[in-house]
């Protein structure tokens, strides 16, 4: 059977350095449009594993803490805390235990952390389970000065080895309780987190992989901060998802005797001419391919099958600008078109510019965004015999704007 949790929060402080606010003490700040404890107690209410929750506040904040949560309020166990955070823990351990299901494993968390994460209390609850007490750390990144009374730099301190510790920390529950109980009878009120109450008692509490998110809200900048991350979060799911897609063409026709090829729209005199159904026309038939693969539309032969008699000698503009809707109507916007034909003749260097124009016209876009490019195969393969001509189109596609 999985181990019960149960969470404390608290949020009895005053929050001096955080100055003065109508809004009241800090973890009923307003952030994101909503009070810092709102935030905090929505991460701990959505948690699965978490089964009941204490929230700590201080005997005068009771309205405060009702117009904060709203409904939420009476969804969670309030008890009242006292004039230091270490009294404030020990009163919501000691309701836990006179309730009827004392839980086999405790959180507890500053409500004054809004961005904890699940993944966090996840590694927290595991590693309680598994050794007894742990806590969520991230590695100490500065460089660490001990100072004299006058602020003198007294030592610089290694910091390998060193952690800023976070909450939630987790701890069995009965153990965390004899903890505190054995720090009250001697006197001690000078714990500055749990985990320190822990280790005093000789309880092994290990570190887990904190976020560096997690950050706890102390001054007026830090509540500034946390109401500027949320806006952004709110103005970035707000924001259309643009999505840019690339499709890619390739279609080759063979050449028998005739008097001209059509190539990208434009028909060029040549003493061969490209078999197909169609004028079969490879530059705009790989074009149409590669625009039909940014939607996942198929191909060419899904829209105009050559046993289809209708498209018996059909112009290939036709399937570019069916290719085109397609793509409009799945709400992509065509950012620019590029070709590249193989063939050893006819030169295609004279009607380049043409081809461009020809392609805008059928896309939509502007010149600058069409482009027509042509090699030979160095006479190697059927291209190089002159037995066919070979196109690879490509196009880039934006979807999401309208969203």
């Amino acid at each position: 059977m999985a181990e019960s949790v149960a969470a404390i929060l608290v949020a009895a402080g005053r929050g001096e350095r955080a100055g003065h606010s109508t809004e009241g003490p800090k973890q009923y700040r307003t952030i994101g449009g909503r009070a810092v404890l709102a935030h905090t107690l929505a991460l701990f209410r959505s948690h699965p594993r978490i089964e009941t929750i204490v929230l700590v506040i201080h005997a005068d904040d009771h309205a405060l803490c009702e117009r904060a949560l709203g409904k939420e309020a009476a969804r969670v166990h309030l008890v009242t805390g006292g004039a230091e955070r270490q009294i404030s823990v020990r009163r919501g351990l000691e309701f836990l235990r006179a309730s009827d299901r004392p839980p086999g494993i405790v959180l507890i968390h500053d409500a004054v952390r809004p961005f904890a994460d699940h993944a966090t209390v996840d590694r927290v609850i595991a590693a309680a389970i598994a050794h007894g007490g742990a806590i969520p750390a991230v590695p100490i990144a500065d460089t660490i000065k001990r100072a004299t009374s006058d602020l003198s730099i007294a030592e610089t301190v290694p910091r390998s080895g060193l952690y800023g510790a976070q909450t939630p920390q987790g701890f069995r529950f009965a153990a965390i309780v004899g903890a505190h109980e054995a720090a009250a009878g001697s006197g001690r009120s000078d714990f500055t987190d749990d985990a320190s109450i822990a280790e005093w008692a000789g309880a092994r509490v290990v570190l887990v992989e904190g976020a560096a998110g997690n950050v706890k809200l102390t001054t007026r900048e830090d509540i500034a901060a946390a109401d500027e991350r949320l806006a952004n979060e709110k103005l970035k799911e707000k924001l259309p998802v643009i999505d840019v897609r690339t499709g890619n063409g390739y279609d080759v026709h063979r050449l028998v005797p005739g008097d001209h090829v059509t190539l990208c729209g434009i028909k060029i005199a040549h003493d061969q001419r490209l078999d197909g159904h169609s004028d079969a026309d490879v530059g705009l038939h790989a074009l149409t391919d590669a625009l039909l693969a940014t939607c996942g539309a198929g191909d060419i032969g899904d829209h105009f099958p050559p046993s289809d008699p209708q498209w018996k000698g059909a112009a290939s503009h036709i399937f570019v600008e069916e290719a085109v809707r397609i793509v409009a109507a799945k709400g992509g916007r065509i950012m620019n078109a590029d070709i590249s034909l193989i063939c050893e003749a006819p030169k295609i260097a004279p009607h380049r510019e043409a081809m461009r124009q020809a392609i805008a016209t059928m896309t939509g876009l502007s010149l600058d965004r069409v482009s027509v490019k042509a090699t030979t195969n160095e006479t190697i393969g059927f291209v190089g015999r002159r037995e066919g001509i070979a196109a690879i189109a490509t196009a880039s596609v934006v979807y999401g704007e309208g969203k």
